[in-house]
């Protein structure tokens, strides 16, 4: 562990708090706001954060080029809009600490996409990793109940935990965007644009479920929610994690999502008292432990491309 990645590290740590207490935020929010005004007011708070912040701490939000429009414009999509849709999604149909456990996927489907993508060569160590994650992911996905689940999918598999998988999939696409939104720009400068670009395409889906909303659902805790989702799970929190992915590399960023359920499961257990299941600790470790055989390599020296940050 590099010296100076120290605070970039322990900034990670923190990161996978925020986010863990999220799957809380979100299960409070989802059961009472429509998703997409949810969400809108949640990047309207970090917005009217993130603003004042770039001109604070840069002078302002630089001028994009063609190349930096279209990958902020994408990270809007992949990391706001869809993964937002999706994560709401299935807090409204799903416990948040069962729902926090899937995130350990990301660093796995990252490790992947960047092999097809960039063609990187996945020994068979990696391959181990893999397919130990997806057995554990196995567990946690059918309850420990495997054998049902090959007669059976749709008894273990509802709409909740499809639409996870796609949210992993929306951050899986923000991560490796991230790279590249990144060259020529800061994380606060990236992060707002990539906020905008999101609350943007939110409003407009906010319109259409407009006449969905009660204003009298809108209680403290409620409030406390959204503004909790806005400053910590997105201000502070993607603003540190794009230092990580700025620093480390995405892969070596992702590594720290292994933290998110850890924290997640635990909040759920203490804050809306979830029962916690064996399947959820037995298939959550194996899911740890695969994810860290796969990414080892990848902490040990880096990467050409890393070496260029």
């Amino acid at each position: 562990m590099e010296k100076h990645h120290y605070s970039v590290y322990l900034k990670l740590v923190f990161v996978a708090l925020f986010w863990g207490g999220t799957f809380i935020a979100g299960r409070i929010v989802s059961t009472e706001v429509p998703h997409m005004i949810a969400a809108a007011g949640r990047f309207f708070v970090a917005c009217l954060c993130l603003l004042p912040l770039a001109w604070k701490l840069e002078g302002g939000l630089p001028k994009l080029s063609r190349q930096q429009m279209l990958a902020t414009l994408g990270l809007g999509a992949s990391g706001i809009f869809f993964y937002n849709l999706f994560f709401l999604a299935a807090l409204q149909r799903m416990p948040a600490g069962r729902s926090a456990l899937f995130v350990s996927l990301s660093p796995i489907v990252t490790a992947l996409s960047m092999a097809v993508i960039f063609r990187e060569r996945l020994g068979w160590r990696k391959w181990l990793g893999i397919a130990i994650a997806f057995i554990g992911a196995a567990i946690v996905l059918t309850r420990g109940e495997l054998m049902q689940a090959v007669h059976d999918l749709s008894a273990s598999m509802g709409w909740g935990e499809a639409f996870m998988l796609c949210a992993v999939a929306s951050w899986t696409t923000y991560t490796i965007l991230g790279k590249q939104a990144l060259k020529g720009l800061s994380p606060v400068a990236a992060t707002t644009y990539a906020s905008l670009w999101g609350f943007v395409m939110l409003c407009i889906g906010a319109i259409f479920q407009w006449s969905d909303f009660n204003a009298s659902r809108l209680n403290w805790q409620v409030q406390s929610a959204i503004v909790f989702l806005g400053v910590f799970g997105t201000v502070i929190g993607f603003i540190w994690y794009y230092e990580g992915v700025k620093a480390l590399g995405p892969a070596r960023t992702a590594v720290f999502n292994n933290l998110v359920p850890v924290f997640g499961v635990a909040l759920s257990a203490l804050m809306l008292h979830e029962p916690i299941l064996i399947s959820m600790v037995v298939g959550g470790l194996l899911v740890m432990l695969g994810v860290t055989i796969t990414n080892r390599s990848n902490a040990a020296p880096p990467s050409s491309a890393e070496k260029a940050n």
